[in-house]
């Protein structure tokens, strides 16, 4: 647990936000098929979770599978759900052992039944976990979840239950999915590529960005102090100068 040893405890980010990025790239750097790096990156996974926890991050949220990657090949997909499930009966330990409560966002009623039922015991019995919160996004768009939110809304209005007038940024966010959970402090992707991709659209509005060229299933603990380290020296404004911010 040393290394994160030298990291300002008071600016631990409260949550932090991971695309996992370049399993395919990896996979493929390895001359192997792209669910290989899938299968490593659980291994990432595990590590980045635990090293959070042990940073005193409260809540960390992971770009599993997006409502995009139902598209990709069959084949590729078939395999992420049976990983999925897979992992999930073997990690359910880890998460009880390091006191991790497991969620969810997204739309996880229309992944495949196994997939369905294993999260929902996951959840289950680590519900009263306390340590942190790990938050998997899966089936998720974060374009879809502002639409879903945008209709909540409509439909309060409509039956009369809310004045337009009274729409403001807290009544938007409490109809997101991630109602609760607060916005995330630092957004890592990894793989080098720098967008987005649908993730978290309304939350990240001042989250601060790290991108990292390790491609996920090479992404350690090392890397996330990196990041943790980076965050640390940044000045954070929120549309503020640095002089409002020093005084």
């Amino acid at each position: 647990m040393d290394w994160f040893k030298d990291l300002d405890s008071e600016k631990i980010p409260e949550h932090i936000a991971i695309i996992m990025d370049g399993n395919g790239r990896w996979a493929k750097a390895h001359g192997k098929p792209r669910v290989f790096g899938h299968k490593n990156g659980v291994k990432s996974v595990r590590e980045i979770t635990e090293g959070s926890a042990e940073a005193g991050v409260r809540y960390l949220t992971l770009y599993a599978f997006s409502t995009e990657n139902w598209s990709r090949p069959k084949l590729e997909v078939n395999a992420l759900m049976s990983l999925l499930v897979q992992t999930m009966d073997n990690e359910i330990t880890t998460l009880m052992k390091n006191n991790i409560r497991l969620r969810t966002i997204g739309d996880i009623s229309q992944l495949p039944e196994k997939n369905y039922q294993s999260l929902k015991k996951g959840m289950e019995e680590t519900a009263h976990n306390d340590r942190m919160d790990l938050i998997l996004a899966l089936n998720y768009s974060g374009q879809a979840d502002i639409i879903n939110a945008t209709k909540k809304i409509a439909a309060e209005v409509k039956e009369g239950k809310l004045n337009i007038a009274d729409i403001n940024c807290g009544t938007f966010s409490q109809n997101l999915s991630t109602a609760g959970i607060p916005p995330p402090e630092l957004l890592i992707r990894t793989s080098g590529e720098l967008r987005l991709s649908n993730f978290l659209l309304w939350e990240l509005a001042y989250t601060e960005l790290y991108f990292s060229p390790v491609f996920w299933p090479d992404f350690r603990k090392q890397h996330l102090y990196d990041a943790i380290k980076s965050f640390q020296q940044r000045e954070r404004r929120f549309g503020k100068t640095g002089e409002q911010i020093s005084n």
